[in-house]
């Protein structure tokens, strides 16, 4: 895990040892999704434990219907304004196919399960899906914005959850991890 740097929204880079000794909550995102909501319980979980340790490493990800597609300035200035985030929304990646963010890679190799997302139109969501070349077919593809990775003080990945697994579901693992 903390090989990798990522790309922040201004251009500079995140190296992801300086997160050690931290829980991460690393999520992929879209500003014009039905989970985009879910932005006020990362947030609620981001203010309550991110004093004892929790970092939310928010990738915005326009794969997935075209769902992200501002620029990365501008989805930070939704986010504050209709959410009122405090964490900050990292550069706009891709989690799927040839061109996935090496982090992603990562995390999906960890954990290749996906769970299936609940009460999701699966039939709509994975026809979309199948429009983008070389996805759905690689190990643990990530199968819609708002999957959820969680990663351990030592880095380890630890937990996957779905599109339809809501932040404050995933509040008793973070404070056991914390």
């Amino acid at each position: 895990m903390y090989d990798f740097k990522v790309k922040k929204r201004d251009g500079s880079e995140l190296d992801l040892k300086s997160l050690k000794g931290k829980v991460l909550l690393i999520v992929n995102t879209a500003t014009g999704c039905g989970f985009t909501p879910q932005y006020e319980g990362l947030e609620n979980l981001y203010k309550k434990y991110h004093k004892d340790g929790l970092e939310v490493l928010d990738f915005p990800c326009n794969q997935f219907g075209h769902q992200a597609p501002g620029t990365d300035n501008e989805i930070h200035e939704f986010c504050t304004a209709k959410y009122k985030t405090t964490f900050d929304q990292l550069a706009k990646i891709e989690v799927n196919g040839s061109e996935a963010a090496p982090i992603y890679q990562f995390l999906k190799s960890e954990i290749s399960d996906d769970p299936e997302p609940k009460g999701m139109k699966n039939k709509i969501a994975m026809k979309a899906i199948s429009k983008i070349p070389g996805v759905g077919k690689e190990k643990g593809f990530i199968k819609w914005n708002f999957t959820k990775f969680l990663v351990d003080r030592d880095g380890k990945v630890v937990g996957r959850f779905g599109p339809t697994d809501k932040p404050e579901e995933m509040e008793a693992k973070i404070k056991e991890l914390l």
